[in-house]
């Protein structure tokens, strides 16, 4: 019988929990590792709605990218991911900055997905040795509007932001969810263009100067890329154990179109 200790531990070795960044509480956050699991849901985020389907589903462990536990709880109330989860017997295991990192995890999965080749790590981190960005190239040219639509259709964004740069695109550096802090190690890189999430106000400004295309593809859409491949993963690694990606979990932004 599968555990959940041993689901943990195969995410431990593609993308290990020590290399998690500092501020982050990645881990087995819920549960018991002795516990056996039949039936597992992967999300980007365990929310009610989500602590919901797996119980409704019969699962017995839920894989997530963000913590369901990121800062101390001071209260847990009836509604709230944590405790329905732990009434329901059910355990999670929250893979978020080392999975971001990894060799094989979030960044690359969203660099396959915007179409890049030859991707890789850059600025490993000191403590981790992982790459927080990662570097590609497209195999023909883009002009920077055509590249930003490429990406919101390959990531079946609802809308996105972009900041059009002075050159066609070829060179590009990413960093799934909030990553704009690298857009200058990406341009002194040679990046003609950079892809993220949760820009702010002076980073597109700092681009726009620059003359770099950077692409605001919105926080799930970047890091939502990786839960499918990481199911299929998990599913011929234990095929006595049925995996499935969340049903209910969406990008929680709407957009208007003027």
């Amino acid at each position: 019988m599968t555990t959940a200790g041993a689901i943990y531990d195969w995410i431990d070795k593609i993308a290990p929990f020590s290399t998690a960044m500092g501020f982050d509480n990645a881990g087995f956050l819920v549960g018991d590792r002795s516990a056996p699991v039949r039936r597992v849901l992967l999300a980007l985020d365990i929310t009610a709605e989500v602590a919901e389907e797996a119980a409704r589903d019969g699962a017995q462990l839920v894989v997530s990218h963000h913590p369901v536990i990121f800062t101390p709880l001071r209260t847990l109330s009836a509604e709230s991911p944590v405790y329905r989860l732990a009434g329901a017997g059910i355990a999670a295991i929250c893979a978020h900055t080392n999975l971001d990192m990894a060799a094989w995890g979030v960044n690359t999965c969203l660099a396959g997905r915007i179409g890049l080749q030859d991707v890789h790590g850059m600025d490993s981190d000191p403590a981790s040795g992982a790459s927080p960005w990662f570097l590609g190239e497209l195999p023909e040219p883009l002009m920077p509007q055509d590249f930003a639509k490429q990406v919101g259709t390959r990531l079946g964004c609802g809308g996105l932001r972009y900041v059009p740069g002075h050159r066609p695109v070829r060179t590009v550096g990413l960093c799934s969810g909030s990553g704009a802090e690298f857009l200058s190690a990406a341009q002194a890189a040679g990046a003609d263009a950079f892809v993220t999430a949760d820009t702010r106000h002076h980073q597109l400004l700092e681009a726009q100067a620059a003359g770099i295309t950077l692409v605001d593809a919105g926080h799930f859409a970047t890091e939502d890329v990786v839960i499918e491949p990481l199911c299929e993963k998990l599913a011929a690694a234990f095929p006595s154990v049925a995996f499935q990606k969340s049903t209910v979990h969406r990008d929680p932004a709407s957009y208007l179109l003027f």
